[in-house]
């Protein structure tokens, strides 16, 4: 069956035009007229530029521009994109993301690819064996795929969920977890990771394991609809959290990404501390409580 005229097969949408509309119309939203020295005009009924207005900025027609983000019979030059990024005020990260859907959108549907299970390779689980700060690998959907005694520690002991439920996105949005969503940095790792997601999600996004996630989320968090909505993109992050253990206190530390072999292949999160200070005393005595428990094994109940 041939790709059918207006960016269909079969009646079916194509999914890489879907993302760059919603993305464009994401991007277009977070602008307004004074941010592109355009006067604001009367009362005005939408957030951000109006479609006619960013078209204008970038050289197109509102028709064309219009289609583009309905995702309709429409296969951006890279001309085109430059003048949209431009007109878009896109940063490289957003740049990146825009012409990775469009070039994906210019190509026939494709067709379902083997989606083999994720594994972590040997090597890999000897480091994170070898780590002395917490580190753990994530699938390319911020699966939990393995961790370090350090990472438990820190995060606390993953065995209890069932595997589908191992997922830093499912966890974050869980309100039976813990009260992390008062801490003042907690939605800024919601947008890291959200973003990450989005990242996986431009490269398969029909993906029946990302498809999942979100439309699980999409469901039973406001809070994550109002964020995935943003269209926000992050390939390789880092950052810093902080986290609240009784035993130690506050302990701010440090988080980075590191991608690991494979296309699209895990990455490994790693959490560190500045040598010398007082958070690196706090999880040097968290590493230490933790032996202590390993040793003694696990305490009766009431203990």
């Amino acid at each position: 069956m041939r790709l059918r005229r207006g960016g269909t097969l079969g009646g079916m949408t194509h999914p890489y035009a879907r993302e760059l509309g919603d993305f464009l119309r994401a991007r277009r939203s977070r602008l307004r007229p004074a941010d592109v020295g355009l006067e604001p005009g009367g009362r005005r009924k939408v957030t951000g530029l109006r479609r006619e207005e960013l078209a204008l900025l970038a050289g197109l027609s509102t028709d064309y521009y219009q289609r583009m983000e309905q995702g309709r019979e429409v296969r951006p030059s890279d001309s085109v994109l430059d003048a949209l990024a431009a007109a878009l005020a896109l940063d490289d990260e957003e740049r990146r993301h825009l012409f990775t859907l469009a070039q994906a959108a210019r190509r026939p549907v494709p067709i379902p690819a083997d989606r083999e299970p994720e594994r972590v390779p040997d090597s890999t689980r000897r480091l994170l064996r070898v780590l002395a700060t917490p580190a753990v690998v994530l699938g390319r959907h911020l699966d939990l795929l393995d961790w370090n005694p350090m990472a438990e520690a820190l995060l606390g002991d993953p065995d209890g969920y069932p595997p589908e439920r191992l997922n830093m996105l499912l966890l974050m949005f869980d309100d039976t977890l813990t009260n992390d969503r008062s801490c003042p940095d907690w939605e800024q790792q919601a947008l890291d990771y959200i973003g990450m997601m989005r990242a996986a999600v431009a490269t398969d996004p029909t993906h029946p394991r990302a498809t999942a996630i979100v439309g699980e989320l999409s469901i039973r968090s406001a809070e994550f609809r109002r964020l995935w909505a943003r269209h926000d993109v992050r390939e390789s992050v880092r950052g810093t959290k902080t986290f609240r253990i009784p035993e130690v206190g506050d302990l701010v530390l440090d988080w980075d990404s590191y991608p690991l072999p494979g296309n699209p292949g895990p990455m490994m999160l790693v959490w560190t501390a500045e040598p010398g200070s007082p958070n690196a005393d706090r999880l040097h005595l968290l590493a230490s409580l933790r032996a202590t428990r390993a040793r003694c094994g696990p305490a009766a109940p009431g203990q």
